[in-house]
């Protein structure tokens, strides 16, 4: 598990990027849409305006930032989670675009309010407003299904959406300015490689862009 002295450290003790490595597929979810519906504009939803919650309330979405920061945190190697906004992926995917979302939904209200529950029962606090310390404690507590009333064994589904928030199309709402991109050296989506880059030892400048930047895919509306 993270703590304050040790930031690059993951929840099993290894660093950071050796967590993204064993995570497998980060690399391929980073290059392609994780919903192939929205490549063909068949999902169409509302858009929301910067800083406006789909499906979370307020209370929620602090909370899930907060677990997201500590399971991906910042540190001297890069930004993390927060900065990625991974939490609004997660938000914004609930909506509809994360595979079976509306199962998911409830899953998270119970999981995030037996995290809120128990933060303030044990430490006196609002989850959000403890220290990186106590944070990791009761993150591992979930990790370990230890939080009274909340899913078995949901910490996992936090995780994994925690790393797609952070390392997917941003267009999907997190990878917010390319942050997750950038921290493991992933150019961006390029339809077509000039010869300039089409040799050994040369390394292709970020171009910070959406695959739906490009004109070959057709998206909805998130």
């Amino acid at each position: 598990m993270a703590n304050s002295s040790d930031d690059s450290k993951s929840l099993d003790g290894i660093s950071r990027r050796e967590m993204l490595i064993r995570a497998g597929g980060v690399m391929g979810a980073a290059m392609i849409p994780l919903a192939p519906e929205l490549m063909f504009g068949q999902i169409t939803a509302s858009v929301v305006p910067e800083g406006e919650l789909k499906t979370f309330t307020r209370l929620e979405y602090d909370t899930l930032d907060a677990i997201c920061s500590r399971i991906i945190p910042t540190d001297e190697t890069g930004p993390g989670a927060r900065e990625a906004r991974a939490v609004r992926y997660i938000d914004w995917g609930l909506s509809g675009s994360i595979g079976n979302a509306a199962t998911l939904r409830p899953q998270y209200s119970a999981a995030l309010a037996a995290v809120e529950a128990h933060a303030i029962s044990t430490r006196g606090a609002s989850f959000a407003k403890l220290s990186p310390a106590d944070q990791d404690a009761i993150v591992t507590a979930l990790q370990n299904s230890q939080i009274p009333n909340a899913p078995m064994g949901f910490f996992n589904t936090i995780r994994t959406h925690t790393i797609e928030g952070t390392f997917s199309d941003p267009f999907y709402g997190g990878n917010y300015n390319c942050a997750g991109w950038d921290l493991i050296k992933y150019p961006g989506v390029r339809s077509t490689v000039p010869a300039e880059y089409q040799q050994w030892g040369v390394e292709l400048k970020p171009n910070h862009l959406s695959a739906y930047d490009n004109d070959m895919f057709k998206k909805g509306v998130i």
